[in-house]
């Protein structure tokens, strides 16, 4: 549930309607389909390290110990920076949401009080955040399933009282508008929507089974995903033409004009904003809450291994990383405060985090390459891995190559124009994870492991509780 939760929030609600708008409802499709299969393959990888491996320190961990302790400090820090300013982000647009309701309160209040929510609910137990979250997944899990039955009976005319068929489908210039470009370029919009799915490796180090859970929840959740996202994607393009400025509208803003409120509009339910706009708020609440999760326990896992100081690593009675915990909450206040002092700050931290979740994919992919490499050469036998990753070396090769093309292709057009600001505040998450590897591989001279040196030492993780 907490990966499905993890991809299931406004890349779907909000941003798909641009995705059918841009590239056509066949476009939009086929970007969705293929980073989806990317997506299967990363976390197939990511399953057959973290059942092998369930540590909270996930790919950072497994980067330093598969790859090179410099590129799993680059990557743990990555990964960090990237969920505490997504915190801020997340109850910044929280705020935004309820001046639906509220507009006349300042949106700050709102912030505030969000994160401090957030935060009681990281700070209790491990269970209290696991069932918060299970119960953000189950709102947005039926939401989209409603909204598919809905959708059907609309499409036929069953609701609403207009047949639309797939007439919208051949529509203009339909199914494919814009060609090769426009859907290279959802593909972008594709791989934001599915950020989160990672999760799942991060939790793995607090599963009470986790080589029973983590292979189940791998093979359940690419097809609920793919599902709801394709039927969903289909559903809005047949009801909605691409060349409907409607689609374009939607934003955490501006709820009216979201694809999902438009479709229920279509059927016939008249209070369809004010719901949506309870369901958009819950979901951005629930990614938050995750980012909490994950920033502090990547945190902790470093704090433990050295490669943050080891006050982040301390947990208390309750198994909370405390310190970790606060330093992350201040950070996402921090950046949380620079959008009312100066929005200019908040707008360059956020694009310094646009391109971390795809980098922490690319650790994924390289970190599982060189595991199984090392598995076999170290003389293992792949019977006695408790779960088995599909498609080797294909997978992970596959999942690399398609996520260092769509880093590469986040904005084009701003080297075409030679656009300074735009590379920069586009591209940003580059550098500083260069930077972060470089400074540790000075420091300590770290190299590449040699494959026959990789440490598969395995940890019993009731031994270390």
């Amino acid at each position: 549930m907490i990966a499905i939760g993890g991809s299931i929030g406004t890349g779907l609600f909000v941003a798909s309607g641009s995705a059918i708008s841009t590239a056509g409802p066949g476009g939009a499709l086929l970007a969705y389909i293929a980073i989806g299969i990317m997506v299967f393959f990363l976390m197939t990888s990511l399953g057959e390290m973290a059942t092998y491996l369930p540590v909270s320190g996930s790919f950072s961990t497994y980067a330093s110990r598969f790859v090179d302790p410099a590129f799993g400090f680059a990557m743990g820090w990555n990964y960090w920076f990237n969920w505490a300013i997504t915190l801020a982000v997340d109850v910044s647009t929280a705020a935004l949401i309820i001046g639906y309701w509220l507009p006349d309160v300042p949106g700050w209040i709102f912030s505030l009080f969000f994160l401090v929510v957030i935060f009681l609910l990281n700070a209790m137990t491990v269970k209290a955040f696991g069932e918060a979250e299970y119960w953000f997944s189950v709102i947005k899990v039926v939401t989209v399933i409603a909204f598919i039955i809905i959708g059907l009976l609309t499409i036929f005319g069953i609701l609403g009282g207009h047949y639309y068929g797939l007439s919208n489908f051949t529509h203009k210039e339909a199914p494919f508008v814009g060609g090769m470009p426009a859907i290279l370029a959802m593909f972008v919009i594709a791989g934001f929507s599915f950020q989160g799915t990672e999760l799942i490796g991060i939790t793995a180090g607090e599963s009470e089974t986790p080589e029973k859970s983590i292979p189940k929840a791998i093979k359940t959740i690419f097809w609920r995903i793919l599902l709801f996202y394709i039927l969903a994607i289909a559903i809005i393009a047949a009801i909605i033409p691409y060349t409907s400025p409607d689609l374009l509208g939607g934003s955490e803003t501006n709820i009216a004009m979201s694809p999902f409120t438009l479709v229920f509009k279509n059927a016939g339910l008249a209070i369809a904003a004010g719901v949506m706009n309870a369901i958009i708020l819950t979901s951005v609440l629930s990614a938050g809450n995750s980012g909490m999760y994950a920033s502090t326990r990547m945190l902790m896992a470093m704090g433990q291994s050295g490669q943050a100081p080891k006050a982040m690593g301390k947990v208390n009675k309750r198994g909370i990383p405390m310190n970790a915990l606060i330093f992350t909450a201040v950070i996402g206040a921090l950046a949380l405060l620079s959008s009312i002092l100066g929005p200019q700050v908040y707008l360059y931290l956020v694009a310094a985090s646009g391109l971390t979740g795809f980098i922490a994919w690319v650790g994924i992919a390289v970190s599982h390459f060189r595991f199984r490499r090392a598995y076999i050469k170290q003389g293992h036998q792949l019977s006695a891995l408790k779960y088995k990753a599909k498609w080797f070396p294909f997978g992970p090769l596959l999942a690399l190559i398609l996520c260092i093309f769509v880093i590469i292709g986040q904005d084009l057009g701003s080297f075409a124009k030679f656009d300074l600001q735009a590379i920069l505040m586009t591209y940003m998450s580059i550098p500083l994870f260069l930077f972060c590897f470089i400074f540790y591989k000075i420091k300590y001279k770290t190299k590449l492991i040699p494959l026959d040196e990789v440490d598969l030492e395995q940890i019993d993780l009731k031994k270390e509780q």
